[in-house]
C-alpha cells in the first residue's frame, strides 16, 4: 500500500511544555518518517519555541512558523498554507497521538479518500473532574451529531484530518470568530455541505487538558459566546432563523454520564453538565447583547 503523505499541524500559545510532550509523542508514530511533515505554528507565544522544536529535527521533518496572535483558526490556516501533503492532520499542543494515530487515518482515507476523519480524543486526567466532565460533554456531542439519527456531523479541532485539496476549497477555519470557540463546529457544518465525514475511533489522542471551576466556566462560556457567532454565520448561510436544540437535547445531556464508565462519581459530571450548560447560555446571550449594541451605535 502506497502510504499516503500528511501534513501534521498544530497551533500553540504559551505551553512549551506541553508542546514538546506533544513533539515527544509524534517523533513515537509508527509511520515512515518520509511521510509526514509535523509544522507547528507559534501564536505570538511570550517565550520562543526554537528549543522545544530543536531537539526534534534530527527525528521527523519540523518546520517552525511564527504570527502574531491571532487564535488557533489562523494559525491552522497558515500551517496549511505551507502544507506539502496530500492530507491534512491537526491536534493540539495538549494531545498526545497513540503510535497509529497516522497508521488509522491512512486506512480510513483507504476507505473514503475525500472525507473529514475525526478521531477519538481521551481525556488523559481522569482524576481532574472538570477534565472528565468537558471529554464526556465532547463524547455526547460526537453521538448526537450522528449522520446515522439524521444529524450533520462534528469532530472537534484536536483530532481531524483531511484531503488539503478540499481544506484549501473551503478556504479553511473562519478567522472572525471572536475566540477559540465555535470554529471547528462551523468548519464542520460547511463541510458536510460538500464533503461527507467519517469517525475513527482507532484514530486516538490523549488529551491533558487540565481545568479548573473557573476555567471550566470560562471554556464553557467561552463556547456559548462562539454558539452564537456560530448560529449567526448558519442563519445567513442556509436562509434560516437560528435554531436551538430541542429540549431532549438537555435532558439527555444531563442523563449520559450515568451510563457511562468513569473515575468520578456520575452526580459530580452531570452536575458539571448542568454548570456547562449555564454558562453556555450565559455567554450566548452575552454575545448577542454585545452584538445587538453594536448594530444600534
Amino acid at each position: 500500500m502506497n502510504q499516503p503523505f500528511f501534513s501534521i499541524i498544530i497551533p500553540t500559545y504559551n505551553r512549551p511544555e506541553r508542546l514538546a510532550s506533544c513533539l515527544q509523542a509524534i517523533a513515537l508514530l509508527d509511520y515512515p518518517r518520509d511521510r509526514f511533515e509535523v509544522i507547528v505554528v507559534d501564536d505570538g507565544s511570550k517565550t520562543p519555541l526554537d528549543s522545544i522544536v530543536a531537539p526534534l529535527q534530527n527525528k521527523i521533518n519540523i518546520k517552525l512558523l511564527r504570527q502574531e496572535n491571532a487564535g488557533p483558526a489562523a494559525a491552522r490556516n497558515k500551517g496549511a498554507e505551507v502544507a506539502t501533503g496530500e492530507f491534512l492532520a491537526f491536534t493540539d499542543d495538549d494531545c498526545q497521538p497513540t503510535p497509529d494515530w497516522l497508521t488509522q487515518f491512512a486506512t480510513g482515507f483507504n476507505n473514503n479518500r475525500g472525507a473529514m476523519i475525526g478521531g477519538k480524543t481521551i481525556n488523559a486526567l481522569d482524576k481532574n473532574p472538570f477534565s472528565a466532565a468537558s471529554q464526556k460533554l465532547i463524547d455526547y456531542l460526537y453521538e448526537y451529531y450522528n449522520p446515522a439519527k439524521g444529524k450533520d456531523a462534528f469532530f472537534a479541532s484536536n483530532n481531524i484530518a483531511m484531503p488539503a485539496a478540499n481544506f484549501k476549497a473551503l478556504n479553511g477555519f473562519d478567522v472572525s470568530f471572536p475566540l477559540a470557540a465555535a470554529e471547528d463546529r462551523d468548519f464542520c457544518d460547511r463541510w458536510n455541505l460538500s464533503y461527507p465525514m467519517l469517525y475513527v475511533s482507532q484514530a486516538q489522542v490523549n488529551h491533558y487538558h487540565k481545568l479548573s471551576l473557573t476555567t471550566f466556566w470560562k471554556q464553557h462560556f467561552g463556547y456559548g459566546r462562539g454558539a452564537f457567532c456560530f448560529h449567526q454565520l448558519r442563519s445567513k448561510r442556509v436562509a434560516k432563523d437560528i435554531e436551538v436544540e430541542p429540549l431532549s437535547f438537555y435532558f439527555n445531556l444531563l442523563s449520559y454520564p450515568f451510563s457511562q464508565a468513569s473515575r468520578q462519581p456520575k452526580l459530580l459530571i452531570s452536575g458539571l453538565f448542568f454548570i456547562s450548560q449555564v454558562a453556555n447560555v450565559a455567554g450566548f446571550f452575552w454575545e448577542r447583547f454585545n452584538f445587538n449594541s453594536t448594530r444600534t451605535v
